[in-house]
């Protein structure tokens, strides 16, 4: 399929998921027995939405018509939806925001380094626009694993979350942040629909993660948002961590991600002493390791990458 036949496709996955997530009570239908699947039909929201059920029809049917913002505003109210749903409904409808230039390379700058270096002992990593992490510092590594024994091509924090056996067990309730983490991910997938290297790293995702494979069609999402999340660390037991996300303002596709360690269950001298353990076992090295050439996971686009301690 091409990229605009994909894009359609997830809209209308979309469509038909939200769609059926509304009992028609919820929105003031009498509720009949003679329904063979949940949630409404594809009159009904036609109806509610104040557009023709074959014009509806035809969109939940992938076909090429044009879609006005307001007709968006009309399903989005129908549809249930919530902010970041909105969002995606819109970026799948009309690419929007849409972004003003191709992808540019991702490429963290010297300035960017050199605050992961200065930010010891807080663990921190830049992801791309696909969730690849593109550079780290010294604390990322310590707190989570080396990145650098990562092959070049599972560096991706979806891949990660979903394949790696050593992130799998330091996440307390794995299901939830697997899920919470996919969520987030396809906020973004929806500006991105279509795109090559985003659909290979689905399908392989697919094809080697089971519950991947069941969570994905529920077209769930979320904003990327702050958060504070519990971990077993190998090193010092359970750990409560905050997390919040910065993007990158002369690449606003780049995001820094920072983890700090809360009160909480000691957290705060936990992560000093896992840094600091980390830093005696490696001070043979160089703090002016040579920069890396770091490769996106299967599918990505060729570029270069820098991986920072």
């Amino acid at each position: 399929m091409t990229r605009d036949e994909i894009r359609r496709q997830e809209l209308s996955d979309f469509l038909r998921n939200r769609r059926g997530r509304i009992a028609p009570a919820d929105v003031g239908l009498p509720a009949t027995n003679r329904r063979r699947t949940p949630g409404l039909r594809r009159e009904e929201v036609a109806q509610l939405a104040g557009v023709s059920a074959t014009w509806y029809t035809w969109l939940e049917q992938k076909r090429p018509i044009g879609v006005s913002s307001g007709v968006l505003e009309n399903l989005a109210r129908v549809l249930r939806l919530d902010p970041a749903e909105r969002m995606q409904l819109f970026q799948l409808a009309l690419r929007q925001p849409v972004l003003d230039s191709p992808s540019r390379n991702e490429m963290v700058s010297p300035l960017i380094r050199r605050l992961l270096d200065q930010t010891d002992p807080i663990p921190a990593f830049v992801l791309g626009r696909r969730w690849d992490v593109l550079a780290w510092n010294r604390a990322a590594l310590a707190f989570f694993f080396d990145f650098e024994q990562v092959p070049a091509n599972e560096r991706n924090t979806l891949w990660l979350a979903f394949t790696n056996s050593a992130l799998r067990s330091l996440l307390v309730d794995w299901p939830a942040r697997a899920k919470d983490t996919l969520a987030r991910f396809r906020a973004d997938y929806g500006r991105h629909a279509g795109e090559e290297h985003f659909v290979k790293l689905v399908e392989r995702l697919k094809s080697v993660s089971p519950e991947f494979a069941q969570w994905w069609p529920r077209h769930d999402i979320l904003p990327m948002t702050e958060g504070r999340n519990a971990y077993d660390h190998p090193k010092a037991g359970r750990m409560v961590v905050e997390h919040t996300t910065f993007a990158v303002s002369d690449n606003p596709e780049l995001r820094l991600v920072v983890f700090l360690a809360t009160a909480a269950s000691n957290s705060i001298a936990k992560m000093k002493k896992i840094v600091a353990a980390f830093r005696k076992g490696t001070s043979s090295r160089s703090s002016g390791t040579p920069v890396r050439q770091i490769r996106k996971p299967p599918g990505s686009e060729k570029q270069d990458r820098r991986g920072g301690e």
